[in-house]
């Protein structure tokens, strides 16, 4: 059913859409492997498409030949040395910054609704300075599920106290799309995300599909 009410509050998915953090991601992965004596170099550009996909997706892609407990060894490994260099290199993704503004002018409540851990969203959002500017921040451990189970998607509903037929989501992957579909919330695929070449996010059923951030502010739920 096409949306027809005028948005009150936008939710954002982190890694893909809202801030660019692959390069992190994959540093640590990188650090993880050299000392196992692997290099990821060639690989790199795979990586980046798989950045909002997890960090066991990543490991999968990067050493397929491993059984699946050195996978998970390794994944562990990766995540110890995000902790160190989460942050370091990620940047908001262009255009954001004016819809955060523009929203920030409309008095209009933000949220972000991730798949992220909390140990690592959080210290992202502050190093960043952006935690402020969110009314709530829903990570991969906040609830008892994560996307694409509706649970988060409510809970940040709730906490931007608005309708979920009243929030835009935005997000670059299925899981996205789904999470929001199943509580009647309007969606837009972030199409400048990690998207990978055998995505088709015309079968994922969004209302819109995005090229740019500041297309949130050209549409007609928006201008209402």
């Amino acid at each position: 059913m096409t949306p027809k009410l005028p948005f009150q509050g936008i939710l954002f998915d982190l890694d893909g859409t809202l801030v660019d953090t692959a390069e992190d991601l994959t540093e640590a992965l990188a650090l993880a492997l050299a000392s196992r004596g692997v290099s990821i170099e060639d690989k790199r550009k795979l990586l980046r498409t798989l950045a909002s996909h997890g960090s066991l997706a990543m490991v999968q892609a990067a050493v397929p030949q491993a059984s699946a407990e050195e996978q998970e060894h390794l994944r562990q490994a990766m995540l110890r040395e995000y902790d160190a260099v989460n942050g370091q290199k990620a940047c908001l993704f262009e255009g954001i910054e004016a819809l955060l503004d523009s929203a920030l002018s409309r008095a209009m409540p933000l949220g972000i609704v991730t798949n992220k851990p909390a140990r690592f969203t959080r210290p992202l959002l502050e190093r960043m300075g952006l935690l402020k500017r969110f009314n709530a921040v829903i990570s991969a451990d906040t609830t008892r599920y994560r996307k694409p189970h509706p649970a988060p998607m409510l809970l940040g509903a709730q906490q931007l106290n608005c309708a979920p037929e009243r929030i835009l989501y935005l997000g670059d992957a299925e899981r996205d799309i789904v999470a929001a579909q199943a509580v009647n919330m309007p969606s837009a695929i972030a199409m400048w995300g990690y998207l990978a070449a055998e995505d088709k996010p015309a079968d994922w059923g969004a209302d819109w599909q995005l090229n740019h951030p500041q297309a949130v502010m050209s549409l007609p739920l928006w201008q209402q």
